[in-house]
């Protein structure tokens, strides 16, 4: 696949996000694309929406996995492209046909040259929710193809194009998603006393919540709670007898989230007694801290500098990625390709330059030859 072909490929894909587990039409564009390239050293196994494709080596000793996020995001796209999103209400905000493009161009290549030990590309559905790595990696198939090293990439809007960034150790932090849902009792703004008012409740509740980092949480252990939105009730002079907070927990230590959770279920009982109300509590999608291998990105810098591409040393950050399951079980590393978008990303304007397509592709192919060249 030249430029002009990766173009192509990436605005028909932008043009059909799916949520997750229901990218049915991603899943056929993929096989159909695939089954273009040269078949001889391929073996493509269909998981839920996602897919598995085995590229045979020329003399195996182990297996090279190389994985791209398929899903795309519940966000109403504003970009005003030519070739925007079809699917009213889905946008391909987080650069997910990006990674799907440079997945496909790295496959066709590796199809017709394949390297000595097998290459496994894993196109895996639901990365945004909720949450597709863990139940693949624990799949059947994942267990019969299960590689001995994996790594991934994830455009970065702020970084020029073509730029790469990584670091040894911590990349993405663990996160959680955090659904409060509160129960009472409605009734007329005029007789509050005859009633247990939930936006009151959930107020109080946000405002508890901000106590977590400031005084239950290590200073040196960095973690977040966010409460993105807030609903509840229907009319300005009715008492809510329901409202929901909506969030995020963000922490650099596999412990902290634990923590964190553990001082939320504390003030929901501390609440359900001074509301006189029910509380529940929904965790949604959990993904585990991105853990890079030194071994391995070093290995992967002497990869980007010897080819001539622009290397920078990444910063440990707050996003969350559920390829942190993979290198949780699997040694390796995920890095970030510098797309120079003005819009970050998950937002509805997000603008990658198509520029940073090919060397994508460059990059993911050289390293998979690298790492087959040194086992």
């Amino acid at each position: 696949m030249n430029q002009e072909d990766l173009i192509a490929t990436r605005r028909d894909l932008h043009q059909i996000p799916e949520l997750g587990f229901q990218e049915f039409k991603t899943q056929k564009y993929l096989k159909d694309k695939i089954g273009h390239f040269r078949q001889e050293h391929l073996t493509i196994k269909q998981w839920e929406t996602g897919l598995l494709v085995k590229i045979s080596g020329t003399n195996p000793s182990r297996l090279i996995g190389y994985r791209t996020d398929i899903d795309g995001l519940p966000i109403k796209e504003e970009t005003g492209f030519s070739f925007a999103s079809k699917h009213e209400g889905n946008m391909h905000a987080c650069g997910h046909d990006f990674h799907m493009t440079i997945a496909l161009g790295a496959l066709q290549r590796l199809a017709e040259q394949p390297v000595e030990d097998d290459v496994l590309f894993i196109f895996q559905p639901a990365e945004e929710g909720p949450g597709g790595a863990l139940p693949m990696l624990q799949s059947a198939l994942v267990g019969e193809w299960k590689p001995d090293t994996i790594f991934a990439l994830h455009v970065a809007p702020e970084l020029p194009a073509g730029t790469v960034s990584t670091r040894a150790g911590l990349l993405f932090a663990n996160t959680s998603e955090l659904f409060i849902d509160f129960k009472g009792k409605g009734g007329h703004a005029a007789y509050p006393h005859l009633t247990n008012d939930m936006v009151t409740a959930a107020s109080s509740f946000v405002t508890q919540l901000q106590q977590i980092v400031a005084r239950r949480i290590d200073p040196l252990q960095s973690a977040v709670v966010t409460i993105g939105k807030i609903s509840g009730g229907f009319v300005q002079n009715v008492i809510a007898e329901n409202a929901r907070l909506e969030g995020t927990i963000r922490t650099l230590d596999p412990e902290a989230i634990h923590l964190v959770k553990q001082h939320i279920e504390q003030i929901a009982k501390g609440h359900e007694i001074s509301f006189d109300c029910k509380i529940t509590i929904d965790y949604g999608a959990n993904y585990h801290q991105v853990l890079n291998s030194e071994q391995y990105v070093e290995m992967f810098r002497q990869v980007v500098t010897e080819a001539g591409y622009t290397w920078k040393e990444a910063k440990a950050a707050m996003t969350g990625e559920d390829f942190g399951y993979m290198l949780k079980d699997i040694p390796g590393f995920m890095f970030w390709l510098g797309v120079d978008s003005p819009y970050g990303l998950h937002h509805s304007k997000l603008s990658p330059s198509e520029d940073a397509l090919l060397t994508g592709v460059e990059i993911v192919e050289k390293t998979i030859r690298n790492m087959s060249f040194a086992s």
